[in-house]
């Protein structure tokens, strides 16, 4: 791939986050960017939580087109954008601003990520299907808004703190949604596993390097169903000890890597205001990013 030639026409995008530098984001844009010939470059940037206000001031001084938004930024930024998507207030986290009429609008696109390996996966209708998702943090309410677009017939949050899972529940208000969720304590697990067309872990459990550790046990793993799908949202290690388990028990795995590329692409294509983006080029991105 030919080095891209910075101009003094060329365009920012970027990343914020704290820290940033092991965002994979750099890598998929620029390689997408340089695929599609455009002046374009997308960089990473360390905002500390304090800086946070002066670097979205900042962005629009410098005419920044976009840029994504990672932890710890993603709830704090909200009241700093003038506008943002029904989408991503219900969701209460934006991964996504772009510049519209010289204001900074916020979505996310963490949804459409999450569910486009899903409808490739499972061809049939979603409407009968079981979610269970374990965790119950920020990564767990883009999951619980996907699998309602879905349109799964039941969703069940599975985490270890009651009072956490009760205020999860609790945040997503009157939304239609609320009446396919239920929320659980972790001991209550062994009735639900067997029930689960979609399994989804959502917690840090058996990310690098921890990479012997799972959030399930072998034991509850195989009451798993066989053809159910095991979707884990880490992506180093690939695969990680929760999909292998649940590999061996006819499961279908995916990982999160597919959920970076998709999330990815589709912000690329708001920045970009196109509607299509080189996904394949994306993904082999990372993989080689990853030694994959």
């Amino acid at each position: 791939m030919t080095k891209q030639l910075i101009t003094g026409k060329t365009k920012l995008l970027g990343v914020i986050g704290y820290p940033v530098e092991h965002s994979l984001s750099p890598a998929m844009h620029n390689a997408a960017i340089a695929q599609l010939g455009l002046d374009y470059v997308y960089l990473p940037f360390p905002i500390a939580p304090e800086y946070l206000e002066k670097a979205i001031t900042g962005f629009a001084a410098i005419g920044a087109v976009g840029f994504s938004v990672t932890i710890p930024h993603k709830q704090a930024i909200i009241p700093l954008l003038s506008e943002i998507t029904p989408l991503a207030q219900a969701i209460g986290a934006v991964n996504t601003v772009s510049r519209q009429d010289d204001q900074w609008v916020g979505t996310n696109t963490d949804i459409e990520g999450f569910i486009a390996p899903l409808q490739t996966t499972y061809k049939q209708a979603w409407s009968q299907k079981v979610a269970v998702i374990l965790g119950n943090g920020g990564a767990a309410r883009a999951v619980v808004a996907g699998c309602v677009q879905l349109g799964c017939t039941e969703i069940h949050i599975v985490g270890r703190n009651m009072q956490r899972l009760k205020e999860f529940y609790n945040s997503w208000g009157n939304a239609p949604l609320a009446e396919n969720l239920q929320v659980h304590a972790w001991d209550e697990l062994i009735k639900l596993i067997p029930q689960a067309d979609l399994l989804v872990n959502t917690t840090p459990i058996g990310m690098f390097p921890k990479v012997d550790e799972s959030p399930l046990s072998a034991e509850e793993i195989a009451n798993l169903p066989t053809g159910a799908i095991a979707y884990d949202l880490i992506y180093t290690p690939n695969p990680t000890k929760f999909l292998q388990l649940a590999q061996q028990q006819g499961a279908i795995a995916l990982d999160g890597l597919e959920m970076l590329v998709q999330q990815g692409a589709a912000a690329l294509k708001i920045w970009l205001q196109r509607e299509t983006v080189p996904v394949d080029v994306m993904r082999q991105a990372l993989r080689t990013h990853l030694g994959l």
